[in-house]
């Protein structure tokens, strides 16, 4: 009997679910989109962006290479993410500072899609394959003077999925300007690279180029960092046609309304921003939350808006370790569930 590799079109739709998840309807932003997925438990409890927080937080490099500093040296970190559908993945990280040279990060990123069956034209099965997505991550960070830093991440990029495989190169730059009085501003280009083996010789695909810019302060008086960040700057407009009627109907003439002027300026510049913040519990605990307003409008469902959009999570050092976790509700589905585990490897020496 013909058995045929059908089961490849569920991974394929598991997958644009996935791509979905991330980037919503915007489109055009080409192959690879996983390598924008938030792996930090942070980073997801904050928008899912390049945070600009220079606290030594070696998971926050993989957004953003300018922080990583002399405080990652040392460091591990692992995050693991329970997302939607079964699939899972996560990320270990490691930091080496070098007096010359600056400060580096490396780090291998797993994206497990789970098994699939094989399967006829009468759904008669034989057999199984598997579907997967990885990334390996060199970064290279570098204090220039008391306010600039610069850093770059070199990016393997490879997907695996039944017979079918494809792999790239990308890299991240990243810059930080720090001011006397705290303020933090960050701007970032990720993904700057291209497709070198394509799943199928006649295909060729871009990455998912993107930059953001960000800014945060840790206020004087109150133990809170707001965070704000303006992403996509490459393209302005990110609406997009839908099915669903995320903007309402007229209540006297039931038709579907139209934003125009300064209301559509203003949705679509919303678009673009994610807004978070840390609330600090004394030493060892901190609470934080964000709003992604492009994301709940590309996700939600009229009828039922519940807390897309809005992520939160919290963090705890408990001796020489700090565990983080977070929900992001992406979806009225579900939220996935994010947890990071850090500690510096040089504590345990005496």
């Amino acid at each position: 009997m013909n058995f045929k590799p059908t089961g490849t079109l569920i991974a394929v739709v598991f997958l644009s679910v996935f791509t979905a998840t991330l980037h919503a309807q915007t489109g055009g932003r080409g192959a690879y989109s996983f390598a924008d997925a938030p792996v930090s438990a942070r980073i997801a409890a904050l928008g899912g962006l390049a945070i600009p927080v220079d606290d030594g937080d070696i998971s926050l490099g993989l957004f953003n290479p300018a922080l990583i500093s002399e405080k990652s040296h040392n460091q591990l970190s692992l995050s693991y993410v329970d997302f939607f559908s079964d699939i899972n993945y996560g990320s270990v990280q490691y930091g080496r500072s070098f007096e010359r040279l600056g400060n580096f990060s490396a780090g291998l990123q797993y994206y497990n899609y789970g098994t699939f069956d094989y399967a006829d034209e009468g759904g008669q099965r034989d057999g199984q394959f598997s579907a997967a997505d990885y990334v390996f991550v060199l970064g290279w960070g570098r204090q220039l003077d008391s306010n600039f830093s610069i850093g770059a991440n070199a990016k393997f990029l490879g997907s695996a999925y039944e017979s079918y495989s494809s792999f790239g190169l990308a890299v991240d730059v990243a810059g930080t300007y720090k001011t006397k009085s705290g303020w933090l501003f960050a701007l970032t280009a990720r993904n700057i690279g291209r497709e070198l083996k394509s799943y199928q010789a006649s295909d060729a695909y871009t990455m998912p180029f993107s930059m953001q810019f960000g800014v945060s302060k840790r206020l004087d008086h109150v133990p809170f960092r707001i965070i704000m960040m303006y992403d996509r700057i490459e393209k302005w407009d990110l609406t997009f046609e839908s099915t669903l009627n995320s903007n309402g109907t007229d209540p006297i003439t039931g038709e579907i309304k139209e934003q125009k002027g300064a209301e559509k300026f203003a949705d679509q510049l919303m678009r673009h921003i994610v807004v978070g913040g840390e609330f600090y519990i004394g030493k060892n605990l901190v609470l934080r939350g964000s709003y992604n307003y492009g994301r709940r409008k590309e996700m939600i469902i009229p009828d039922k808006l519940g807390t897309v959009g809005f992520s939160w999570g919290m963090g705890v050092r408990i001796s020489r370790f700090n565990i983080n976790y977070s929900r992001s509700a992406y979806h009225v589905i579900g939220s996935p569930n994010y947890l990071t585990i850090s500690t510096n490897l040089s504590g345990f020496k005496r």
